[in-house]
């Protein structure tokens, strides 16, 4: 016997209230199907691949998040001039969060590197290895010197406003080619970042788009990905229970309307699915010795493997954080600590750049480094005027280099000031940036929408320029 509905009996006059809408839809599901426009139904799931606006140079996307603001004038972006200003003032009218004293040289040697000469710091040494493949944009800026804002500005496109992330708007753009994956896959070890999950948020967008979080410290499968297998029930009694679910969750939307029951929805199957594919997919034991040997065997070295195993069987968009809290956030000690944290990373990057070219995947692979903001050439300050050997917060200019899917390798957009405070030649808003990532992934991002309280909202807003001069 089939169960009632889940609010109660139907009365004459939902049934005619239900029978009219439903000619309606079916009218308008037959129009919008014939002209090609009909979204994605029950049998076939919002996460499907769909074609972009145009031939995608990039499928795929790979991006380090180095939580906290790491200093460009130490990585990627070397001042001479700050020797030369060593204990003196910086001539400057700009202000900053804390209280900052004389020009802060870098505590780290920069030299030539590649066939194209691009200097880098030596905490980036093995990375450096391949400038020739990488664009540096040395020229870009933010709105304010605090991280949280920051952190959504680069994450979402907005910094005050809650917006869909980019990872959420590229899943809904391209959808995902592994079904039985999750699209958009954000990797943290340690915990949360600050502001947590809305760093990969769906935003007005169906939770569908929405990213998955996996805490990366961990070496063990079970804890890695918990709870994917049933330790009781078997997969043919769970398809029973899952079915029976969606019977009732088509009834209650058929009522309600809701897209957030699609999504719950959605969410159920794909975990279904999950039960095969997710193991071996995250089991990094895997690879052979030689390939966890180049990644390392820290826990971002042994993301960054995960994470070209994720790519490499279809997850469209995989977002690999530096730590939880701040850590690149060094307003002391900046030699000792940024020394450390790049000796966390250098050596994965590397390895992944490698093994991507290797495998044919960098060129149709799109690889993104930075942070929410850079650091002050100028040293930060104790409350009584003494140097902490450490560098505040900088907006104003920082550098985030890209390589692979269609970025002209072995160049630099513009330029800090000659100390490295801000953004002076070719300045490039966060909006420019996505922009110019969507149209390596095929879209106008002035068409990439999403209509919502009245309106067609999209992931660069008002702003954005496509960064043409680093695009093959």
């Amino acid at each position: 016997m089939n169960p009632l509905p889940p609010d109660g009996p139907i009365s004459r006059r939902r049934l005619l209230q239900r029978s009219g809408m439903g000619l309606g839809a079916m009218a308008l599901a037959g129009l919008l199907s014939d002209d090609g426009l009909q979204a994605a139904t029950a049998t076939k799931s919002p996460l499907s691949p769909r074609a972009p606006h145009y031939p995608a140079k990039a499928k795929r996307v790979i991006h380090f998040f180095l939580n906290g603001g790491p200093s460009h004038v130490d990585t990627f972006d070397p001042k001479p001039a700050l020797r030369k200003y060593e204990g003196k003032p910086v001539p400057n009218t700009l202000t900053t969060e804390r209280k900052t004293g004389a020009a802060f040289p870098s505590p780290f040697e920069f030299k030539p590197r590649g066939e194209s000469g691009i200097e880098v710091s030596e905490l980036f040494a093995r990375t450096a290895e391949h400038i020739d493949d990488i664009a540096v944009i040395r020229s870009m800026y933010a709105q304010v010197p605090n991280h949280e804002p920051s952190l959504m500005l680069m994450n979402c496109g907005d910094s005050v406003q809650p917006r869909p992330s980019v990872g959420a708007w590229i899943l809904y753009g391209l959808g995902t080619d592994n079904q039985n994956l999750p699209g958009f896959i954000a990797m943290c070890p340690g915990g949360l970042p600050i502001k947590d999950n809305e760093n990969w948020q769906a935003g007005f967008l169906p939770g569908t788009y929405q990213g998955t979080y996996i805490d990366s410290q961990h070496r063990d499968l079970d804890r890695l990905i918990a709870n994917i297998e049933h330790a009781h029930i078997s997969r043919a009694d769970q398809r029973r229970q899952l079915d029976l679910l969606a019977r009732w969750n088509a009834r209650h939307r058929a009522v309600r309307e809701d897209d957030r029951l699609d999504a719950r929805i959605h969410s159920y199957e794909l975990a279904f699915r999950m039960q095969r594919d997710a193991a071996e997919a995250f089991d990094f034991a895997r690879e052979p010795a030689h390939i966890q040997e180049m990644y390392g065997d820290g826990a971002h070295g042994r993301q960054t493997l995960i994470a070209r195993r994720l790519l490499e069987r279809g997850v469209r968009y995989v977002q690999l954080w530096h730590g939880a809290g701040q850590p690149w956030d060094n307003h002391d000690n900046i030699a000792d600590n940024h020394r450390r944290l790049a000796g966390e990373l250098d050596q994965p990057i590397a390895a992944l750049l490698t093994d991507l070219k290797q495998r044919g995947m960098l060129e149709d692979t799109l690889v993104i480094w930075g942070g929410e903001f850079g650091r002050t050439p100028t040293v930060e300050l104790t409350g009584d005027g003494k140097p902490k050997y450490g560098r505040d917060h900088n907006h104003y200019g920082f550098s985030v280099w890209m390589a692979g899917g269609g970025i002209k390798g072995g160049t630099v957009r513009g330029a800090t000031d000659e100390f490295g405070f801000a953004a002076q030649e070719d300045r490039t808003s966060v909006h420019d940036l996505h922009a110019t990532m969507l149209h390596l992934l095929g879209f106008d991002h002035e068409q990439l929408t999403y209509r919502y309280a009245g309106r067609d909202f999209r992931l660069t807003d008002v702003h954005g320029h496509v960064l043409e001069d680093i695009i093959v």
